[in-house]
């Protein structure tokens, strides 16, 4: 069975012949090239799935290759391959439309999973595009989200519900839009209900449904989204905001998959996922008396959390690049450069507003920063001046700088892929240093 066509671009024949028998033996239909002018030969001729590019490459390297490729409007995803991927050329690579990496030298396991995930992403980007839709995207190199990519992956085929946690703004909907499009029930409608945003008299109407007359301005009977949802993903965004009235009839259609439409008496029955998310500490309004513990038990089969910006802060670079990109297409303008001062101010910030405010501050970086590269004096005017982490502040000195250098260390490892050997350089520490110092910060 053909699980889809890779084509493989590097000028070691010993790796092309590794990676053309590893895929070749997972049921990939393989062709190798060991240079951009072939790969560009070949993508002229066939359609592939997926390309594995070497960064280093004879004549045009990998990241050129790369915009070539972007600039001719082919949007075949695109994993890059090099044995020494520093932090720089990996936010370039993502700049100009690079899904994932691969490290030199090659481990089986990552290859495949990175392969299977980007053919994934490739094949939602094509069923997205006929439908006119943009495809969700969880970015990030660091450990909190290769772990949460890795749960999402286990979690979408089942039909078990999920709840989602996080703070406001850390991409709960986009980890919940992956779960569908990764689910068996993809080509089923996705459905979400923001419970915050609904006022409470309402929300059963637009949950239920209601027939003409149920209440004052029913002018016409309407499904609701669980209705509409049928066959395939409801998402319950901020679900701890939902009346106890309202979360008594979400747990009968938990329990028995069916309920009445508000003003009438007959049963309706739905086959649908219920996802849920929320920012708040459901334990927490449980014992206040705010939330059913019933329902509770019914929607948290699978936690997921989302980790704060704060939390991972070496995928910031890899995000503003990303919303750069997409901002700029959009306006149809050309995307500007963040310099290594602008990257490291962006870094050092604690985002309490999350993704979100990182991609609001890149659209006002794109409009408002004077030049083609934005640089550390145009991102400061846009941050709170003198805000310490939250985190921090209450800290004794020590403590205070032990978390840092823990912080810093975790995000050069995340940076460098866990390499050590590499982090060790970054940090200009003895390989050995850096085992001790990690062992001493409780690593």
């Amino acid at each position: 069975m053909n699980h889809g066509t890779i084509l493989v671009v590097d000028d070691e024949a010993g790796i092309r012949q590794q990676l053309s028998a590893i895929l070749a033996d997972e049921g990939y239909v393989v062709q190798a090239v060991a240079s951009g002018e072939e790969a560009f030969a070949a993508l002229a001729h066939e359609i592939f799935d997926l390309v594995l590019l070497d960064i280093w490459l004879p004549g045009a390297d990998g990241i050129e290759v790369l915009r070539q490729l972007r600039a001719s409007g082919m949007n075949v995803p695109v994993v890059m391959v090099s044995g020494a991927a520093s932090a720089e050329v990996a936010v370039r690579a993502v700049r100009e439309g690079a899904h994932d990496f691969l490290e030199k030298p090659l481990a089986l396991d990552r290859v495949l999973v990175t392969v299977a995930n980007a053919l994934a992403l490739g094949r939602m980007q094509r069923r997205l595009a006929m439908d006119g839709e943009t495809p969700p995207m969880l970015t990030g190199s660091s450990p909190a989200v290769m772990e949460l990519r890795r749960q999402i992956l286990l979690a979408a085929p089942s039909e078990s519900r999920v709840l989602i946690t996080g703070p406001n703004g850390a991409g709960k909907e986009v980890v919940a839009r992956l779960l569908h499009q990764h689910s068996r029930r993809a080509t089923g409608p996705w459905v979400a209900v923001n419970c915050a945003a609904i006022p409470v008299e309402l929300i059963e109407s637009e949950l239920f449904g209601h027939l003409k007359g149920a209440f004052t301005g029913a002018v016409e009977s309407r499904r609701g989204r669980l209705e509409l949802a049928d066959g395939g993903t409801l998402f319950l965004d901020e679900v701890g905001d939902m009346s106890l009235l309202t979360q008594a009839k979400l747990l009968r259609v938990l329990q028995e998959s069916c309920f009445t439409r508000v003003g009438g008496a007959q049963e309706v029955r739905v086959d649908v996922r219920v996802v849920a998310a929320t920012n708040m500490s459901l334990e927490a309004e449980i014992a206040a008396g705010r939330f059913r513990q019933d329902l509770y038990f019914r929607l948290n089969v699978i936690p997921l959390r989302v980790p704060a910006l704060r939390e991972r802060r070496a995928d910031v670079p890899l995000l503003a690049a990303e919303f750069m990109r997409a901002l700029a297409a959009a306006v149809g303008v050309p995307p500007k450069r963040f310099s290594d001062e602008a990257l490291a101010r962006l870094q050092e910030h604690h985002w309490p507003g999350n993704v979100r405010e990182l991609h609001n501050l890149v659209e006002r970086l794109l409009i408002m920063a004077p030049t083609d590269e934005i640089r550390g004096v145009d991102v400061t005017p846009h941050l709170p001046v003198g805000t310490p982490s939250p985190g921090l502040e209450l800290l004794p000195l020590k403590a205070a700088r032990a978390r840092f250098e823990r912080e810093y260390i975790e995000s050069v490892l995340a940076s460098t892929n866990g390499n050590m050997s590499r982090a060790a350089r970054v940090l200009g520490l003895e390989r050995s240093h850096l085992y001790r110092k990690l062992r001493s910060l409780g690593r």
